[in-house]
């Protein structure tokens, strides 16, 4: 009973972390796009504001793991995106609408994690004004560049952690041993942008 007790708490942590993504990029496009476009933007979260994607990795690295794993992505949120009452989803089509109200987007930024709210919220409130959370979110939801500024909100958490991630990696691996794989990634950085793959041009 215990360890069901675990798995059901790990699964509902999954899930909401999978939600969470959804409703980020849902703020970050466009009021109409495909399902290729919201995978895109859910796989490119992880590499927001990383420094290591401007130095170091390859360009394509997101588009290609759209491009090899697009089915599972359908799999893991087909469910998520059928629920969800901001978005009507047509699978059969492959493509999304998602209510770019204020209203909608009030609703969807209140359903972010307290993190990113609060990312948000310094970015927004100028110091001193220590005005709610809610107030503020409401006023970004409101704003025509309400995406870039969850955009901006993601980058400083994923630039943070990166930094941190690779300052480890530093004093783990050793500096020759990082000079060197660096230099691997370097190179494969600048394939990636000579090649500019589109994921629709290879599917």
């Amino acid at each position: 009973m215990l360890a069901q007790s675990e798995n059901g708490k790990l699964r509902a942590a999954l899930v909401a972390n999978l939600k969470s993504a959804v409703t980020a990029s849902f703020l970050m496009l466009p009021e109409s796009f495909s399902e290729e476009d919201l995978f895109l933007q859910i796989a490119g979260l992880s590499y927001a504001g990383d420094f290591r994607m401007v130095i170091g990795e390859d360009k394509s690295k997101v588009a290609n793991i759209v491009k090899d794993n697009i089915q599972h992505f359908r799999i893991l949120y087909s469910n998520i995106l059928r629920d969800c009452p901001q978005v009507v989803y047509k699978p059969q089509q492959g493509k999304l609408e998602v209510d770019k109200s204020p209203e909608g987007q009030f609703v969807q930024l209140m359903a972010l994690p307290r993190t990113l709210q609060q990312k948000i919220t310094k970015l927004v409130d100028p110091p001193g004004k220590n005005r709610d959370v809610e107030e503020i979110l409401l006023q970004v939801a409101q704003d025509p560049d309400c995406g870039a500024v969850v955009q901006q909100g993601i980058s400083s958490i994923v630039k943070s952690s990166s930094i941190t991630q690779s300052i480890k990696g530093i004093a783990t691996a050793g500096m020759w041993k990082t000079v060197s794989y660096s230099s691997k990634k370097l190179v494969k950085m600048w394939k990636g942008w000579w090649r500019k793959p589109s994921v629709s041009q290879m599917s």
